[in-house]
């Protein structure tokens, strides 16, 4: 790692949302924006983050069933273990950081907000040097005819926050915190509570996947993992040979080899 190569070389723009906004808010600017989490704030200082994975929880949740998406607060769900750095910092401290957090905040000289740096930002910067097949891990499959509930067990159960949907050994797309996120909020906003419990039923996850999966093969480089997984602003890519799933490339697996 160069140490001519700075925090404020690596950062982009913190993309911010105030604590007493809606989580369907915040969702919509996530969305919006290409960012997961959002920097929480109140009164122009930083006091956390909110995730997708945050409000797929929260609006899935038995606890908040009888409340529409309208009446949470972005404060409900703020995480504040987050951490921060200074524009003039080496980059290669963002390396263990991000290891730990989804985002890092970044601070000028003031200690006023000036930007932000996630897996995504520092990927960009520095590809790992290694083999394709050292960052492979073991993907978690589903059906598309499992119901969502069972998924949003499945992801707490086995804190994983992304499944392949696999039909009759073919790849049929992939599913998220992000697409469980969007679907919860949804219905949520056009189902009365009173009919949620029935109704809730009735959503699989061929309803709210994203398909076709953006897939890469085994024998692509690394750069191309990282180039997908920056240009369409996902998480994480299905690894195929000769047509067959044989894993998935993570952000998170990169962050670990570099």
């Amino acid at each position: 790692m160069s140490q001519e190569i700075f925090v404020k070389d690596v950062m982009s723009k913190s993309i911010t949302i105030a604590k007493s906004a809606l989580i369907s808010e915040a969702l919509d600017k996530m969305l919006a924006d290409g960012v997961d989490p959002l920097i929480v704030t109140n009164n122009g200082s930083v006091i956390g983050t909110i995730s997708r994975a945050a409000i797929a929880e929260t609006l899935g949740s038995k606890k908040t069933s009888t409340l529409p998406p309208t009446q949470i607060h972005v404060a409900n769900r703020t995480d504040e273990n987050f951490t921060s750095v200074y524009v003039d910092q080496e980059a290669d401290i963002l390396i263990p950081l991000l290891q730990e957090y989804k985002l890092v905040v970044v601070l000028d000289s003031e200690h006023k907000l000036v930007g932000k740096v996630d897996a995504t930002d520092l990927l960009r910067a520095m590809v790992p040097e290694t083999s394709t097949e050292s960052l492979i891990q073991k993907a978690s499959v589903i059906g598309p005819d499992e119901r969502v509930i069972h998924l949003r067990r499945r992801m707490l159960d086995e804190k994983v926050t992304k499944f392949v949907v696999m039909d009759n050994g073919v790849i049929a797309g992939i599913v998220t915190e992000t697409d469980v996120a969007r679907s919860m909020r949804d219905f949520r906003t056009h189902v009365d509570g009173k009919h949620q419990d029935n109704q809730i039923k009735n959503i699989f996850v061929m309803d709210i996947m994203t398909a076709p999966a953006l897939t890469l093969e085994e024998s692509s480089a690394v750069s191309e993992y990282v180039d997908l997984i920056a240009t369409k602003g996902i998480s994480a890519v299905p690894v195929t040979k000769d047509g067959k799933l044989t894993g998935i490339i993570s952000k998170d697996s990169m962050l670990i080899a570099l």
